[in-house]
């Protein structure tokens, strides 16, 4: 039964909300029937990249009458490939409306769009421009709080979150913390360029700590950037998505442009290391099936919304009953053939029985995919190696490299999936990583 936001007014005190979270269904259940929306307030501002100034704006929604003074906060990324998309898309929209009435403080933000070419280097820097400007919205409110506390937000429960581009976006804000982890798709001079891992888009100095990622058919670049004891993840997947897979593969929103690891892949990940994670998996579903009007989309929707509901009132400390618990292990069974969680820290993938390479700054490959030539780049000194196989281990071409680059023609490749093995004739160490060529 909803609680009107009258009684609320008078009956339920800040203080108790504060201290006793869910106390009379708030967080857990709709006990606002309206939402106040403030559009286009500016949390700040960036360099697009095309080189023009571009302001960064969030649409704030909270319960209408709300006398709370520190509630959580969830902050949405819209999705759209990073060259699409506004913080007035549909599915954000709903989602901001149904967590506002629930209790929650909700924005949406605009992030800065596009890249050129399509590739996968220039798809990474659009990632990064994200994670910057998302980063700089969590600072806002850190601001605010500190300051004209305008927002009423509890900054010890904030949450990001985010659909398909937007919950990539989120995830790497989450996970992604270290500059050499990324330095396979962007080296220390470019990512400097780029304003770093915390990037200028505005409210320097004030933290950019979360309480918990809300990825919706999203992925991360590497499964192993998730670490034990790193934030909760809450995640949503189609097992037949096309654009952002479920397990690992390559980001093909039309044209391929990353390869990552998807929510599939992050379960096993947090499972190994017993970091708090929560999947729910619709079999046979595609990309962002929760977004639209139709039947079909609403029945997602319910079930996309419940699950967060019931992860995020447990971050709060709740003890409600589960709305959308998980998927049961028998309707799983076939998804997970193996014993996929067996208490092992979760190893880089293994290609052809070699050991893909887990320090960044040993070999890159850019741009991936490529199409006519693709630059390899490895630290160390001395002659080596460069074998380029297939994806039946047979070798397709050989060349030696004497430099730390080496800029290797595959145009007469076929498209597809090959590995790039360099062997260091010094140190007999051998180098392995994945190349898409399309």
């Amino acid at each position: 039964m909803k609680i009107s936001t009258l009684l609320l007014s008078v009956g339920l005190s800040a203080a108790a909300f504060g201290q006793t979270p869910c106390q009379s269904g708030r967080y857990a259940s709709d006990v606002y029937s309206n939402v106040t929306v403030t559009s286009d307030i500016v949390y700040g501002s960036n360099v697009s990249f095309s080189g023009a100034t571009t302001s960064l704006t969030l649409d704030f929604y909270e319960p209408t009458a709300d006398t709370a003074v520190a509630r959580p906060l969830i902050i949405w990324v819209h999705g759209g490939s990073f060259q699409f998309g506004t913080k007035t898309d549909v599915d954000v929209q709903e989602l901001s409306n149904r967590f506002a009435k629930k209790g929650y403080a909700c924005a949406s933000i605009n992030y800065r769009l596009g890249f050129f070419p399509v590739d996968s280097v220039n798809a990474i820097k659009a990632v990064l421009r994200a994670t910057q400007d998302l980063k700089a919205s969590i600072r806002f409110f850190y601001k605010d709080r500190a300051t004209t506390n305008a927002y009423k937000i509890d900054t010890t429960r904030i949450f990001i979150g985010g659909s398909s581009a937007g919950a990539i976006t989120a995830l790497h804000v989450g996970y992604l913390d270290q500059d050499c982890e990324i330095e396979d798709y962007i080296d220390a001079s470019g990512l400097a360029a780029l304003g770093g891992m915390e990037g200028a888009s505005g409210n320097p100095g004030y933290s950019t700590k979360v309480a918990g990622v809300i990825n919706l058919c999203g992925a991360l670049g590497r499964y192993s950037w998730l670490e034990s004891g790193d934030i909760p993840l809450v995640s949503v997947h189609g097992t037949a998505d096309a654009t952002v897979k479920y397990n690992r593969g390559v980001v093909n929103p039309g044209v391929p442009i990353m390869y990552l690891d998807g929510s599939r892949m992050l379960l096993e990940r947090s499972c190994a290391l017993n970091h708090p994670h929560k999947l729910y998996t619709f079999q046979g579903a595609p990309h962002v099936p929760y977004a639209g009007s139709g039947a079909a989309q609403i029945a997602y929707m319910d079930t996309t919304s419940n699950f967060i509901r019931d992860f995020l009132v447990q971050q709060l400390g709740c003890t409600d009953m589960d709305l959308q618990p998980a998927n049961p292990p028998a309707e799983m069974a076939n998804l997970y053939p193996i014993d996929y969680c067996d208490g092992s820290p979760v190893n880089e993938t293994c290609v052809l029985g070699l050991a893909e390479n887990t320090k960044g700054s040993e070999l890159i490959l850019y741009p991936n995919p490529a199409s006519n030539q693709v630059t390899i780049h490895c630290d160390s000194e001395g002659s080596k190696t460069i074998s380029v196989m297939d994806v039946s281990g047979r070798t397709v071409m050989a060349r030696e490299m004497n430099e730390h680059a080496y800029v290797l023609p595959v145009q007469d490749l076929k498209k597809g999936t090959y590995f790039i093995h360099v062997s260091d004739h010094n140190s007999q160490h051998s180098m392995v990583k994945q190349l898409i060529i399309e």
